[in-house]
Order: structure tokens, then sequence, then C-alpha cells
């Protein structure tokens, strides 16, 4: 499907048709990708549409020497990353704060029958650094390859399994202690 997009957006006549199969493919990964990020249903909703304006117009800017879909991930990583930031400069949140609202969003937003321990682990995932996060999310969830990652990222293959190990260790923590 990759190849087929690839050769769709590649062309004038058909980029139109190649990027409504690109949003078709991959919308609810990085819908769900985001989500994992920013906790909130409406934040998470409104990235994923800023997120596909800046693919639609970097388009052309796409070169077939990555796969799509790191380069796609890599618009919403940095989308993601970019919207936390501002979100703690906004507000003028210390990280701890900004941490707490989302741990109350993410409490109100689970349906009763959530599970404790899959709570317990979206509120250690909070605790942890935006970029360590995302790659446990990536690897974890989204059963990324650390190539696949390190491309998204533009980080080592080392410093992200150094990174997804610090990311594991801390959740045990947490986790053992609450």
């Amino acid at each position: 499907m990759e190849d087929q997009i690839i050769e769709k957006i590649a062309h004038e006549e058909t980029r139109n048709y190649g990027f409504n199969l690109l949003v078709h493919e991959y919308q609810e990964r990085i819908y769900w990708h985001v989500r994992k990020m920013v906790i909130d249903h409406d934040d998470a909703d409104d990235l994923v549409q800023e997120i596909f304006v800046k693919v639609w117009k970097n388009l052309s800017k796409f070169r077939a020497d990555s796969k799509l879909y790191t380069w796609v991930y890599r618009i919403a990583t940095n989308e993601c990353l970019n919207f936390l930031k501002k979100k703690k400069r906004r507000f003028f949140m210390p990280i701890h704060d900004l941490e707490g609202e989302l741990a109350e969003k993410l409490t109100s937003s689970l349906e009763p029958t959530g599970d404790e321990v899959q709570m317990k682990l979206n509120k250690a995932l909070l605790k942890l650094p935006d970029k360590q996060r995302m790659v446990f999310n990536m690897k974890y969830y989204d059963e990324m390859k650390f190539s696949d990652i390190a491309e998204i990222t533009g980080t080592s293959i080392g410093a992200l399994k150094a990174s997804y190990h610090h990311a594991v260790k801390k959740i045990e923590d947490f986790i053992n202690s609450n």
C-alpha cells in the first residue's frame, strides 16, 4: 500500500487521490500515537488535523529515501512535542502541574470499566519526560523497530534503547510504589 501511495503522490494529477489514501492508511495510527501523548481527545483530534495539513503542504518535499510512514510519524512526533512545550509555556505550568492536569483528564476520560493496572501504567507514563514517553509509546504500543524510531526521531538506536530501558525502569518503580 505504501508504494501505491508514494506513486500517487509523486504525480500532480493523482496527488489528491494519493493524499486521501495516505490519510485513510495512517489516520487512526497517528491519532492514537498523538492521543497517548496529549491524553485529551479534543487536543489529539485538533493535532491530527494540523499534522495532515502539514503533511499535505510538504508532500512535494517527501523523498522516497525514507519510509512514508516514518516521515508522517516524524511530523506527528514533532507536532506533539511542540504542542506539549507550548501548553507548558502557555499556562506557565511547572511540569508536575501539567502531569496533574493530564492525569485528571486521563481519569475522567476512561470508561468506568477501565482496568486499574492500565490506569497505573498511564499515570506512570505521565511522569516520564515527553521524549522518553514518546519512545516508550512507539516501542511498546506501536510495536515499532528501534531503527524506525531512530529514523522518526533522528536519534541513535543506542540512545533509544537506553531511553526505553530507563522508561521501563521508571514505570516499574512507579507501579511498585503506588
